[in-house]
């Protein structure tokens, strides 16, 4: 495939590749709000948010990465006020400017956001060499990967159906989270069969170069085409507290199918991505 020059993307501000935090200057956005019209203007490094009542207005002022207080009125002429900013707080939440954390208050976001790029990251000139495919979301970011698992189980129905097996039939089932810039943000299971891959490098918990679609090519199981399925829901209790996820943002669902020749599947990947932690990317040819 011919390597492009990268457009810009809309999602992203300009410096998303320099390392550096977002750059937040020179954009604004305004709501209506029952109680008044709610205006919030962010700035490089202080974040504004504004109601603009009947009666009262109220600023507050944060550094950025610094909890967002909520106004404290005296009497009750500033009731108004103290509403229309939590609506402000409400408007930076839905955006994905800021984050509830339990205990302690609302927060800018400061975790830029993963480009996970569908097509690319799935190249055979990527995990064919050796490479592994995250690193086509890498960039400059530093990723670990732990609370890794891998165990023998009697595959689940759903499994079982995609990959074509038999009541009894077991899976050599892989579980991992994805650790990016010290912020967990995908947790992933595996599921191949265990007639395929036993006694083989997937059994163990580091795959080697290239990872899971390397190691199925030396069994004679290269794959040469996926499926993803993509859909979104709110989190489980379990998954919130493995993700570090604050409240009220959703996971993305990828359900990805690899097939060998003869359109013979040979892994199920389950995965769950936290929702503001990610960009999903398709850059394909019409």
């Amino acid at each position: 495939m011919t390597a492009r020059p990268r457009p810009v993307s809309p999602l992203s501000p300009a410096t998303a590749n320099s390392g550096a935090r977002w750059d937040l200057s020179a954009t604004a956005m305004r709501t209506d709000v029952s109680a008044g019209r709610v205006m919030v203007t962010r700035t490089a490094r202080v974040l504004v948010c504004r109601a603009a009542l009947a009666t009262s207005s109220v600023t507050i002022r944060t550094p950025l990465s610094s909890t967002l207080r909520r106004p404290q009125a005296a009497n009750a002429a500033r009731t108004k006020a103290r509403a229309g900013a939590r609506q402000a707080l409400g408007v930076l939440r839905n955006e994905g400017v800021a984050e509830s954390r339990k205990g302690a208050g609302v927060f800018v976001r400061a975790f830029r956001p993963l480009r996970r790029r569908g097509i690319q990251r799935l190249s055979q000139e990527r995990w064919g060499v050796g490479r592994s495919i995250w690193s086509a979301d890498a960039e400059d970011r530093t990723l670990v990967v732990d609370q890794v698992t891998v165990s023998q189980e009697e595959a689940p129905e759903r499994i079982g159906r995609v990959l074509d097996l038999v009541d009894g039939d077991t899976v050599c089932v892989r579980r991992r989270r994805f650790v990016w810039d010290g912020k967990p943000v995908l947790l992933a299971t595996s599921c191949l069969a265990t007639s395929l891959v036993a006694g083989s490098a997937l059994t163990r918990e580091d795959t080697g170069p290239g990872g899971t679609y390397a190691r199925l090519a030396e069994l004679g199981c290269k794959p040469v085409h996926f499926r993803e399925e993509i859909r979104s829901r709110m989190p489980t209790k379990d998954e919130a507290a493995r993700l570090s996820i604050s409240a009220g943002t959703p996971v993305i669902l990828v359900c990805r199918t690899a097939f060998a020749n003869e359109s013979r599947p040979v892994e199920v990947n389950e995965m769950t991505l936290d929702a503001a932690s990610y960009i999903l990317e398709y850059d394909f040819d019409a």
